[in-house]
């Protein structure tokens, strides 16, 4: 259990996180003496007694090659936790967002909303596309193309339209297709995609021609009808020359494991999907709170925003020691405008 820290072990602990994050480089007792003049007459050996302490409760560590300190991940959470403070965007900052963001709701705003949170950020941003199956079936319409092929249309909220062609071997009747179609309104409208696609045989099994060619179609073709059309590519990355700028990242080891990291996207895809989406704010991971190890050197920010009656997640993987204050909040801002935005359609 952690004691209470007294204000001037606090006021040690910040400096050492934020000269740690503005400079990559340990913090010594002369250079906090120098940095904490105006506020406090503190010799360096004073402030040396105080680091000791601070690294007693696993705070900040010693590198074995420096005389200087920085913050662990215990320190870290701490500072996250108890001493930052959102920093408010500049309203250049939030203009750039609100122009660059396409306002009609897509994938293509997922993508937009990738690069801009790189590009902004430096750090390697990733936006995990909705669970689309979570999406509500307004309505399904059935078209008449030739005697050998209908199209299906599929009319989610959101704005969101499926559609998709099935061939046929036998003659299609138009009076049965109508006939089917009203009825399986009558049935799905309201319901989610996910249920629809689970239930559909049972919701169709009462239906006076069960026995059809028609109604054999549609039980065949539940998987293609109703697939999520994202699973192939759930996720957008960018920023990946951004991370790799940061000092952490000129050790070739570390460069390996951000390339690892990055190829094997089933792995964001699961720590994204563990995370806690009661959650209305962004949360923070910090080093090994992520539970894999390949993100053992990294921090997580990871909010979830709203595509309708679907939800999907927005992330920014950075070094530890990366700017908790600024970043959460342009997290937090990017995953409004898309729940907005979504929201308008």
């Amino acid at each position: 259990m952690l004691r209470e820290l007294n204000q001037r072990e606090i006021d040690i602990l910040r400096t050492i996180i934020h000269l740690y994050i503005l400079n990559a480089t340990p913090v010594g007792s002369r250079s906090l003496s120098k940095y904490l003049e105006g506020d406090y007459k503190l010799s360096p050996a004073t402030i040396r007694n105080v680091m000791a302490d601070l690294e007693e409760m696993e705070l900040i560590s010693h590198p074995h090659t420096s005389a200087g300190r920085v913050p662990t991940d215990k320190g870290y959470r701490f500072y996250v936790d108890s001493l930052m403070k959102r920093e408010v965007l500049s309203q250049k900052e939030i203009e750039a967002l609100r122009n660059s963001l396409n306002p009609n709701i897509s994938e293509d705003i997922l993508k937009d909303a990738s690069k801009l949170l790189g590009m902004l950020s430096k750090y390697l941003s990733i936006v995990e596309l909705p669970h689309i199956t979570d999406l509500i079936v307004f309505k399904i319409e059935l078209i008449y193309i030739t005697s050998n092929r209908l199209l299906v249309v599929i009319a989610l909220d959101s704005n969101i339209v499926r559609t998709v062609t099935l061939e046929v071997n036998f003659e299609v009747n138009e009076k049965n297709l109508d006939e089917l179609s009203r009825f399986i309104n009558e049935k799905i409208s309201g319901k989610p995609l996910k249920y629809i696609r689970d239930n559909f045989k049972d919701i169709i099994s009462d239906f006076n021609q069960v026995d059809a060619p028609l109604i054999r179609l549609f039980i065949d073709s539940i998987d293609k009808l109703f697939k999520n059309p994202y699973q192939s590519d759930r996720i957008h990355i960018s920023g990946t020359q951004n991370l790799l700028k940061h000092p952490e990242f000129g050790d070739l080891e570390k460069v390996r494991s951000v390339i690892e990291l990055i190829e094997n996207e089933d792995i964001i895809i699961h720590i994204f999907d563990t995370y806690d989406t009661s959650d209305k704010s962004p949360q923070i991971l910090i080093g090994k709170e992520i539970k894999n190890e390949l993100f053992e050197d990294y921090s997580l920010i990871i909010s979830n925003y709203k595509y309708g009656s679907a939800t999907g997640s927005i992330g920014l993987i950075g070094p530890k020691r990366m700017n908790y204050s600024k970043i959460t909040s342009l997290v937090q801002y990017v995953t409004d405008i898309i729940s907005e935005l979504s929201e308008k359609q």
